[in-house]
């Protein structure tokens, strides 16, 4: 079965990353999609710097894990595009599975796309995309908290 992983990974964490391998152990191909948030602001990172920290972050650890980009649009038609019958989300806690079920009952709705939940890392637990830009912009260590990749750029940011 062919899932999406979803995201705007702006930037990619240890527990995205952690998330897409647990799925590629789970199902036979992962798409991790980048997509377009329109309720998002742009990003600190453009879309090809985040495909090259997601190619670098996963390089050689699941052959199965391939990255796709989701212009715009909606995720269910994508998926639907694809023929991928269910997305992945990972959830750290009870205020994620809120936000996110919401959009699995409309995802459901629009085209009978499914959404399963893969619980995160409980060390992990306190990271997301917008607080360590947060904690690195403003000097902070991140460097336990996402590919090196990423804590390269993200220091070069904050210089």
């Amino acid at each position: 079965m062919r899932v999406v992983c979803p995201g705007s990974y702006d930037p990619v964490t240890n527990g995205h990353v952690d998330v897409f391998l647990r799925a590629a152990r789970l199902f036979d191909e992962v798409i991790v999609a980048v997509v377009h948030n329109p309720s998002k602001p742009a990003g600190m990172f453009t879309i090809p710097e985040r495909f090259a920290f997601l190619e670098e972050a996963l390089q050689d650890r699941a052959a199965n894990i391939r990255l796709d980009e989701v212009p715009g649009g909606l995720l269910a038609d994508y998926c639907r595009r694809i023929e991928a019958p269910a997305v992945i989300k990972g959830l750290r806690s009870g205020t994620d599975y809120e936000y996110e079920r919401r959009m699995e009952m409309m995802n459901r709705h629009l085209t009978g796309l499914e959404t399963l939940y893969i619980s995160g890392d409980a060390a992990l637990a306190h990271v997301s995309s917008s607080l360590v830009k947060e904690v690195a912009v403003n000097g902070g260590d991140v460097s336990a908290l996402v590919p090196p990749v990423v804590a390269r750029a993200l220091a070069a940011k904050a210089s």
